[in-house]
């Protein structure tokens, strides 16, 4: 009677030992919003990537151990953060690119916040968007874009190798 017992105690235990560790993600995704606050004529951006993905794509891109969650030396992972967003993220707007301020970046959850700003913008009639987040690590990434200008927020979605969109306002 004791094994049969056993059993029935082993099995539910070794489930919620399963259900407790955290399988990697079925999918690739980033979020990038770019909202314009015209009373402070800047562009406010935003970046949401998967915590695990951005910390693997960091240590890879440049040989760095890396930690977004508990950094050891924040510093040091917001100069990470702010070079891999730079260099793969780029902006025109009404024809002519713009030059990032970098803000930080914090954890929500599963996912790392990116932000950014940019100064100067008092209208956008036109924003060019180029892309290619997680692309340097995922075949199956995809790139979700949500702009707001004047209240109107326009979407569309990059898949792997797809890195240009153009919003009209």
């Amino acid at each position: 009677m004791a094994a049969s017992v056993y059993k029935w105690l082993v099995i539910p235990v070794m489930a919620i030992v399963l259900l407790s560790a955290r399988p990697p993600h079925p999918f690739h995704v980033s979020v990038v919003e770019v909202n314009h606050n015209a009373a402070d004529k800047t562009l406010e951006i935003s970046c949401k990537i998967f915590t695990d993905d951005f910390e693997k794509v960091l240590a890879k891109n440049y040989k760095a151990k890396t930690d977004l969650i508990n950094p050891p030396n924040k510093a040091a992972m917001d100069s990470l953060v702010k070079r891999y967003l730079f260099s793969h993220l780029s902006i025109k707007a009404n024809g002519k690119p713009v030059t990032f301020s970098y803000l930080g970046f914090e954890n929500e959850n599963e996912a790392a916040y990116g932000y950014i700003e940019v100064e100067n913008v008092p209208s956008v009639t036109k924003l060019e968007v180029s892309t290619n987040i997680m692309y340097d690590l995922f075949e199956d990434q995809l790139n979700i874009l949500h702009i707001t200008v004047g209240g109107n927020r326009k979407s569309t979605r990059l898949s792997y190798p797809e890195k240009e969109a153009v919003f009209n306002y």
